[in-house]
């Protein structure tokens, strides 16, 4: 689903291991500011033996930024929790209990032909049961995928599996660094993971096959200090939105400022999209200059992108140096 602005607005998704003892104190201090999503994971930031542990943390850590929630003013982001296997869905969701309310969703890693019924049934159940929505964000990061003889019959068939639940799909996520390992490669930082052919042909194809009907957020970057680390990371946010991506995994506070700099929108682009939108589609054209007297706009061909940009607009805010703040 892309048909409002809450399905762009995960934004920066920082990651942080379940384990953290330190994470509700941070977000009560707004240390990392006031846009930014929080994964919360119990996957691969946690050996195998320390899980158990790790489930424990976090539920602790929810419940206390919930109790806090209700008595003080601070920014509280989107959270959600990455889990390793469908049943710890139903397992975490009974033992947050109330808690569950500021839990906007489940991240579901290597999503696959294999695991997708279970973790749809268990997302599925939980919402039968839980106040709120609670949403899901499958990544899509398996070796499986490599496999061009197989590869678009597993895309499609993982698309039509969550038609079940689609409107509960805030965004569909890729593994760029999961997906650059099973050929073992790894990018530098003055280098786009879209100039990696392989790699950059199964993105695509995630694009072609999903981007119509949901948003696509784009791969992780790892690089948040050093030389060029924010001209690399700009460099590769311009390739995945002309591509088709919107927002950004991120692995370090460093990264959120910007990211959430490089997905605003331009006056331009806002001013073009509020007249595409506002069409008198019984007018005798459907072709003119764009308000600046640039470019073209067509009611016809521009109509999706225009939603989109105001969308984006919405969530991510316009760009400084043309219209300071967020959209209202």
């Amino acid at each position: 689903m892309k048909n409002s602005e809450f399905y762009y607005s995960v934004g920066a998704l920082l990651y942080c291991p379940a384990n953290n003892k330190t994470i509700v104190d941070s977000i009560r201090r707004q240390k990392f500011g006031q846009q930014f999503s929080l994964a919360l994971c119990l996957e691969d930031t946690i050996a195998d033996r320390y899980v158990e542990e790790a489930e424990a943390i976090l539920c602790q850590s929810i419940r206390r930024l919930h109790h806090f929630s209700r008595d003080e003013s601070f920014y509280l982001p989107k959270i959600f929790i990455r889990v390793r296997r469908p049943q710890q869905i139903p397992l975490l969701s009974r033992t947050l209990g109330d808690s569950l309310g500021i839990v906007t969703g489940y991240i579901i890693p290597s999503f696959s032909p294999d695991n997708a019924d279970d973790y749809i049934a268990a997302l599925a159940d939980v919402n039968e049961r839980a106040a709120r929505p609670v949403y899901m964000m499958p990544i899509y990061e398996s070796a499986a995928l490599v496999d061009l003889r197989s590869r678009y019959d597993i895309l499609y068939a993982l698309k039509d599996k969550l038609k079940a639940v689609e409107d509960r799909v805030l965004n569909i996520r890729v593994g760029g660094n999961d997906l650059c390992h099973i050929f073992g490669f790894r990018r530098h930082s003055h280098e786009s993971i879209h100039q990696i052919a392989p790699v950059a042909g199964i993105l695509s194809d995630i694009v072609t096959v999903y981007g119509a009907d949901y948003v696509i957020s784009g791969p992780v970057w790892e690089y948040y200090q050093g030389d060029g680390w924010r001209a690399g990371l700009l460099r590769e946010i311009a390739d995945d939105k002309l591509c088709g991506f919107t927002g950004k995994t991120v692995i370090h506070p460093n990264q959120i400022a910007t990211v959430n700099e490089a997905f605003r929108v331009s006056q331009e682009d806002l001013d073009d999209a509020k007249s595409i939108l506002n069409w008198d589609e019984d007018a005798h054209s459907l072709v003119a200059a764009n308000p600046a007297g640039q470019r073209m706009n067509e009611y016809k061909t521009h109509y999706n992108w225009a939603r989109q940009t105001i969308f984006t607009a919405q969530a991510f805010g316009v760009k400084a140096s043309q219209t300071p703040g967020r959209l209202d």
